[in-house]
């Protein structure tokens, strides 16, 4: 039995608030990871929406809440990462520091992050003051079809990326 209280003991050492999907990860770590399993569905429905069913306004308002909602979460698990870190949690090499693969895993993850949140806004943003309200087709679509195909690729490259990173540091 000594084995079964040893992790329950590694963990209540940790810094911040315990995850929920039974890893070494925070609660900020797992809400992110299960948001982003929530996020890419609902965004490849809205594109779905708006290209098979020209429903324009119903894929802005779907956009508009999908951009509050992940700026909350990030915004909460930033204030979270810098205030208990991440690294105690991480999985440890035999010398006790975050193996190499762990620490590339997250600057590629960082690269489609940091893209995606400065484009994805910017996106939002153009499209926000080029579309006529309610949205219509207009001279603005060519334009916001690249973009905006380019946000959602970053998108899924940044929570690919992120479980890719979540899996190394806190599950393998």
């Amino acid at each position: 039995m000594p084995d079964a209280v040893a992790p329950l003991e590694l963990l209540a050492s940790l810094p911040g608030y315990d995850g929920f999907l039974g890893t070494r990860a925070s609660f900020m770590l797992d809400f992110v990871f299960v948001a982003m399993l929530a996020v890419l569905p609902v965004m490849g429905w809205s594109i779905w929406m708006v290209r098979s069913r020209r429903a324009y306004t119903l894929h802005k308002w779907t956009q508009v809440t999908l951009a509050v909602v992940l700026l909350a979460a990030v915004a909460a698990f930033e204030i979270d990462m810098r205030m208990h870190g991440w690294q105690e949690r991480a999985v440890a090499t035999a010398a006790g520091g975050v193996p190499a693969a762990v620490w590339g895993a997250l600057y590629v993850h960082l690269v489609f992050a940091i893209s995606t949140a400065v484009l994805w806004p910017i996106v939002i943003a153009r499209a926000w003051r080029r579309f006529a309200s309610p949205p219509a087709p207009g001279a603005h679509s060519r334009s916001h079809r690249f973009w905006a195909r380019l946000a959602a690729i970053d998108m899924t490259l940044t929570a690919l990326t992120g479980w890719a990173f979540y899996w190394l540091a806190f599950v393998g």
